[in-house]
């Protein structure tokens, strides 16, 4: 009979597994198939804009997010989105998958570990990428559904920031992962706490603040993106940042 693992790996995916937001291609694959109108998909895309590019978590722009994230499922029947979401992973998610990051979690699998999505996605969608590609499962933020029909509230709050780390030591705790063993990954500062709730964090495909905190702490940088002359540039200025942050602040005990 074969053991339970005690280690795990927890994927974020939008930019890190995949090339894009998997809400926005859900969005966008429902407004080609006349679910909702063009000012339906305008609001979505630009609270889903101002949720991405915000340097910090602001409340207000986290609740509108939630709201455009969950009001287009809204009044929709549970098997039409599951149906929906098949057809929107093979048109627009395959595609955009990072080879790169898919190899490595499909490493930690061949090593007998599992392999979580964790993202702010709807957990339905999530489930189905999830699936498609071989993992253990995923957690992603919830909707409320009444008869089989999506209501448009959240059940519970979107898996963002602190609620991803909050998740994974609830599944944690199920599971029985060890999570100084275990491996997180993430493109964004915002998974900070995710990244920091696991013994092994590393960073790919990462952003600005990401890179320089992954540098000073010493983490794996994985980077799949094409265009990387910016990045040739700016990396020896980053590192010395990096080098120059490590000695001014106090590292974390191990």
């Amino acid at each position: 009979m074969a053991l339970i693992p005690n280690r795990a790996a927890f994927f974020d995916v939008d930019n890190t597994l995949v090339r894009g937001s998997t809400l926005y291609f859900l969005g966008r694959g429902m407004y080609q198939r006349g679910f909702f109108t063009k000012a339906d998909i305008s609001r979505f895309v630009v609270a889903n804009l101002r949720f991405r590019m915000t340097g910090v978590e602001k409340q207000d722009v986290i609740e509108r997010y939630q709201k455009a994230a969950t009001d287009f499922v809204g009044g929709h029947k549970v098997e039409d989105i599951l149906k929906l979401g098949e057809e929107i992973y093979d048109e627009y998610v395959s595609p955009k998958l990072w080879q790169g990051t898919y190899k490595i979690a499909h490493e930690h699998l061949n090593k007998g570990e599992d392999v979580w999505l964790v993202t702010a996605a709807p957990q339905d969608m999530a489930n189905i990428i999830a699936q498609r590609l071989g993992f253990t499962g995923a957690l992603g933020s919830k909707v409320i559904v009444r008869d089989g029909i999506y209501t448009g509230e959240l059940d519970g709050k979107i898996l963002h920031g602190g609620e991803k780390a909050a998740a994974i030591t609830t599944l944690a705790h199920e599971r029985g992962y060890y999570l100084p063993e275990c491996f997180s990954y993430s493109d964004s500062h915002n998974d900070l706490p995710l990244l920091n709730a696991v013994g092994n964090p590393s960073a790919i495909n990462p952003d600005a603040i990401l890179r320089i905190k992954a540098l000073a702490e010493g983490w794996p940088i994985h980077d799949f993106r094409r265009v990387r002359v910016l990045n040739q540039i700016l990396g020896p200025a980053v590192s010395r940042l990096a080098a120059m942050m490590a000695w001014l602040m106090p590292r974390k005990r191990r």
